[in-house]
């Protein structure tokens, strides 16, 4: 028997439509990367570009759990002295709150040329509306998917 390698006639992206309201923020990250690579596809190949398109709406009623609401998260503007923080509780709450989905995903996407190119398919928005309507995304419940996985 060959192994399959999917070439990119035969890769199909689907848009999915993802509601992260409530949702805990890691669970959602990690649904979404593997959305993004193409994972939950029989046809998976690592070196491809394969996953769906991914819109996530209601980024900024994400739930952070614990104490990862005061977290630090730093960058630099490549001044002297030019280190800066916000926490993620100030990101959440201020001007973009769907970088905090952003970043988490980017984090859960292995680093490299490939990684950067599947993020160009991942769309976040802050409030429920979204400029996709077009291309009839499907709905994909994370809710339930959390909570049949999780042990009660």
């Amino acid at each position: 028997m060959k192994t399959f390698t999917a070439t990119p006639a035969d890769i199909d992206k689907t848009w999915i439509v993802i509601d992260a309201e409530g949702v805990v923020l890691g669970r959602l990250a990690s649904i979404i990367a593997m959305r993004l690579r193409g994972k939950h596809k029989p046809s998976f190949t690592p070196h491809m570009d394969m996953g769906d398109n991914v819109i996530v709406i209601n980024a900024e009623k994400v739930q952070v759990t614990g104490n990862k609401r005061n977290k630090p998260n730093y960058w630099h503007t490549g001044y002297p002295g030019g280190i800066k923080s916000r926490t993620t509780g100030q990101i959440l709450e201020g001007a973009h709150p769907e970088r905090v989905v952003m970043q988490a995903v980017k984090r859960m996407l292995p680093g490299g040329p490939l990684s950067r190119r599947q993020m160009t398919n991942l769309r976040v928005y802050a409030g429920a509306a979204h400029p996709h309507e077009a291309q009839n995304p499907t709905v994909l419940d994370v809710k339930s998917m959390n909570k049949k996985n999780t042990r009660s």
